[in-house]
């Protein structure tokens, strides 16, 4: 396994092996679209102040994913930032049917 990726090409390989398994995948979803979803009533009611909900939420269902199903260490402990932009790209992938292919591929080069 590559010990530091040294950009986003090679973090994002290394984050899909690190959400091979559809449950922990799913989790993501989950938990990332009740914080979107909640971060939106709150701002609409002008409860700004509950934004951290989004947070505790998404990661969350993410770390228990993690932790419980994937028995790995979330990689937001290491790079919260490409973290945070790789669990929306994920969602994306998801949605247009994508990541099924992404997971393949990465595990196809074998170098995880």
């Amino acid at each position: 396994m590559m010990s530091t990726p040294q950009n986003y090409t090679e973090f994002w390989d290394f984050y899909v092996q690190e959400h091979s398994l559809p449950m922990t995948r799913g989790l993501h979803f989950a938990g990332t679209s009740l914080g979107i979803i909640l971060l939106i009533f709150f701002i609409a009611r002008g409860q700004w102040y509950f934004f951290p909900v989004f947070f505790i939420i998404g990661y969350g269902f993410a770390w228990f994913a993690h932790f419980v199903v994937e028995k790995n260490k979330p990689a937001s402990f290491k790079y919260p930032l490409w973290s945070f932009i790789s669990d929306f790209k994920m969602m994306w992938y998801m949605l247009t049917g994508r990541m099924g292919r992404e997971v393949e591929r990465v595990q196809s080069k074998g170098a995880y």
